[in-house]
């Protein structure tokens, strides 16, 4: 007897190329798996799933973990959607010449496809990107870019729904584009259980922002490079010139001429102002609490931060809050923050 289509289950075929990222592979299979059965019993009956590799022997992901036992490539018809997910970028390497054809085949078939971490980049070898939004991480932005100047990637947000076509930034925003086609299957409630589960307490879509890195290219003399990559990894703590100086071995006095000769301030207030901006940014896109904010950000209480941003910005955090309106293309790119030397203001 064949079940109406709403009881049909959900069937995923994954392609796992050379290398795949084991943490977005991991966040969408177990969503499924939770959302498959009641409780946490793991049995394929909502939803069921197929590891699969070109050649049918074993995935290697880039961790060096293995999933086994895998398959050959089946019929694309078999699945309701195939995720290809990608992971080490080699440019020498070339691509999984089976895969792209497979993938091919099933845009042919109408059977959607989502691509999740560099798994984009198959879908780009398989010529199914043009004229289409690519969802990239900020990671692999410019590597794609450069790689593939046809192709506009978008990395201000987790996934992009092109219809027949999902792109995903991959990490743990693979478990948000396995609750979306839940959600749109087998019901919000089933997505809800699987997130909660899985201690994720809410639902992002696919606009939702990636958190930005600070994107320092423009920025000409290394040891400044070095020293704005360290700041931007640590933007919750307060790190001294001296401490600064000693990482990228140098000497106070040196660091601090080199970013008055190349950014126009010190590092200190350099330092300073980027949190200060990434506290901007999370008053925008989180619910955080401005005390949250100010700890999370670096400064030693709200009232702290609160003075500085005011200075910085001409307004006070809660001010943000209350209005709620866009933020101004001289404050913060929620795109990028692009460091272009003297032309931006620190």
């Amino acid at each position: 007897m064949t079940l109406p289509e709403a009881q049909r289950p959900l069937s995923v075929g994954f392609v796992l190329l050379n290398r795949f990222t084991l943490l977005p592979f991991a966040a969408f299979v177990d969503c499924l798996r939770l959302s498959a059965d009641e409780g946490d019993r793991s049995r394929p009956l909502r939803c069921n799933w197929t590891f699969m590799t070109s050649s049918g022997e074993s995935a290697v992901a880039s961790c060096g973990a293995i999933i086994s036992p895998c398959k050959t490539l089946r019929d694309p018809q078999a699945f309701d959607y195939i995720v290809v997910i990608g992971g080490v970028q080699e440019e020498r390497e070339k691509a999984d010449q089976r895969a792209v054809e497979y993938l091919r085949q099933a845009a042919q078939l109408n059977v959607p496809i989502i691509g999740l971490c560099t798994g984009v980049f198959t879908l780009i070898h398989a010529g199914l990107m043009a004229g289409k939004r690519c969802c990239v991480s900020w990671y692999h932005h410019g590597d794609l870019t450069r790689r593939f100047p046809d192709v506009t990637p978008v990395a201000d947000r987790l996934f992009v729904d092109e219809g027949h076509l999902i792109t995903c930034a991959g990490g743990v925003a693979a478990a948000d584009v396995a609750a979306y086609l839940i959600e749109r299957h087998l019901g919000k409630a089933w997505a809800m259980k699987s997130l909660h589960i899985m201690l994720i307490d809410e639902v992002r879509r696919g606009e939702h922002p990636q958190p930005q890195p600070v994107i320092f290219e423009r920025v000409e003399d290394r040891l400044v490079r070095r020293a704005i990559d360290i700041i931007s990894q640590h933007l919750g703590e307060v790190i001294s010139v001296e401490e600064l100086a000693k990482r990228i071995g140098t000497s106070r006095r040196n660091i601090e001429r080199k970013f008055q000769d190349e950014l126009g301030v010190g590092p200190q207030r350099f330092s300073r102002n980027l949190r200060l901006r990434y506290g901007l940014w999370l008053l925008h896109y989180t619910d955080r609490s401005i005390t949250a904010i100010s700890e999370r950000c670096g400064f030693a209480d709200s009232a702290h931060f609160s003075r500085h941003f005011r200075e910085n910005f001409g307004y006070a955090p809660s001010s943000v809050r209350k209005s709620g309106s866009p933020l101004a293309e001289n404050q913060v790119d929620p795109f990028f923050l692009h460091i272009d030397s003297h032309a931006t203001k620190w």
